[in-house]
């Protein structure tokens, strides 16, 4: 944040960005493209079993079928389907490629070191990712700013923030970083996940209830939850901005004492007005009865 971006009396405490291993979950496919690749260059070149992958298509098949099994599980397990559409658009583009250059015949080559390109490409985007999150504490608010191509930001005031919700992973807890949600009064840093629940029931008569014989109930829960832009995420070190946010947050409150007095001059105040309405009413009385008694004399 510059400093023409500063507000009146305002102060920076801390300017954060994600720890390099706080985006680990991207970094995994990654790692395993690498892994992947090494071992399949490995077993059609130089195992043991490499004469049962002579054949170029049957290697093909291999390489891309177990990229897309473990893109299925992993989308299953995140509840994400980017991932399979992300390992899908891999196969396609190696098959493009083989096709194009026709590299059939060094393909025991050819897809181990495309594999561990794309992996390395993956590594760079993901880095980039993280560096385009850039978080700045003040003494009255927290501003959250991201974006590679599209540039987005969030102010959120202290004063509007009715809870803190943490999260450290094994991860954090070992490398000392996590993730903080601020929660605004509105309810923003908040998702929802739906629990199911079914059976193989039927309605009445030809009717069925839910999908293929299916019924089931929903339950909405609230859970901490927002777009890394929009939180601390994977902050280092967790426990001093933990500690920092939550006393931010505790000095913009008005003290249960302070709360006191301000209900107590309300109320003063309203007695106050009480009492100058009734003086004003007896005023006019008065007025009215004095009019009244000078009718009578004349």
């Amino acid at each position: 944040m510059e400093e023409d971006e500063l507000l009146n009396q305002e102060n920076v405490e801390k300017r954060l960005s994600p720890h390099p291993l706080s985006f680990m979950g991207l970094q995994s496919l990654c790692i395993f493209l690498i892994a992947w690749g090494l071992i399949f260059g490995w077993m059609i070149n130089f195992s043991d079993f490499r004469e049962l992958f002579e054949n170029v298509l049957l290697q093909i098949a291999v390489w891309g079928l177990v990229l897309l099994v473990v893109s299925i599980i992993a989308s299953i397990i995140k509840v994400m389907w980017r991932i399979f559409f992300l390992y899908l658009s891999v196969v396609l583009v190696a098959l493009g490629l083989i096709w194009w250059l026709n590299l059939f015949d060094a393909i025991g080559l050819f897809l181990p070191v495309y594999t561990v390109i794309v992996s390395i490409i993956g590594f760079l985007l993901v880095e980039l990712f993280r560096r385009s999150h850039k978080y700045i504490i003040s003494n009255q608010r927290i501003v959250f700013k991201g974006g590679v191509i599209t540039k987005e930001q969030r102010t959120l005031r202290y004063d509007k923030i009715s809870d803190v919700n943490t999260k450290q992973g094994i991860l954090g807890q070992i490398f000392s970083f996590g993730t903080i949600i601020p929660i605004s009064q509105s309810g923003f840093g908040l998702g929802s996940d739906q629990s199911f629940a079914g059976g193989g029931a039927h309605g009445s008569g030809s009717k069925r209830v839910g999908l293929f014989g299916f019924f089931g109930g929903g339950r909405e829960v609230q859970t901490p939850r927002t777009r890394s832009y929009y939180e601390l995420h994977g902050v280092y070190p967790f426990k001093e901005i933990r500690k920092m946010v939550e006393q931010l947050v505790q000095g913009s409150e008005i003290s249960q004492y302070q709360k006191q007095q301000v209900d107590f001059q309300e109320e003063q105040r309203d007695f106050q007005e009480e009492q100058r309405d009734l003086q004003k009413e007896m005023k006019d009385l008065l007025k009215k009865q004095k009019n009244q008694s000078k009718s009578k004399e004349e």
